[in-house]
């Protein structure tokens, strides 16, 4: 997959990094990355989102939602039918796929489950890691910084 990144030159520097702190912020703000994801499979019922990201409040879930719509990723309508708001993405929140794929797939390469920390700031426990000559993906435990190959339980 290639991504083509937006030049950065002295006369644009200060605005693209603006831009793009806007939408970090955006998308990285705590639930709206996986709210979207759910979205991804089609216009859904508020129920239907919130059973589908699991430990989120109603409370917080309204919140994001509002937000993403006032930002024009998420638009809401109501059915004809009795029932509540059906929330899908606009063609803006649809864009984001290919973004949450590539961070899905870092996630899956790069960040370790349990959220555990050694003492310089690396997750600590296993996780994979894509192998840039070959491509394949090997797993990797990290004790205190030290990266060593797991062994081969059989």
């Amino acid at each position: 997959m290639s991504v083509e990144r937006a030049p950065l030159d002295a006369d644009r520097g200060s605005e693209y990094c603006a831009v793009f702190h806007r939408a970090i912020e955006l998308i990285g703000r705590r639930w709206n990355g996986v709210i979207v994801r759910a979205l991804l499979a089609g216009g859904q019922r508020f129920s239907d989102v919130r059973a589908a990201v699991p430990g989120l409040s109603d409370r917080l879930l309204a919140e994001r939602l509002r937000e993403l719509e006032r930002e024009g990723v998420v638009t809401r309508s109501l059915p004809s039918s009795a029932g509540g708001s059906c929330y899908s993405l606009t063609a803006k929140g649809r864009a984001l796929a290919p973004v949450l794929d590539a961070v899905s797939s870092w996630a899956a390469a790069w960040v370790a489950t349990g959220g555990a920390e050694s003492g310089d700031g690396e997750a600590a426990g296993s996780r994979r890691k894509v192998d840039r000559g070959s491509g394949q993906a090997t797993d990797e435990e990290l004790t205190r910084g030290s990266r060593k190959p797991l062994e081969d339980p059989t």
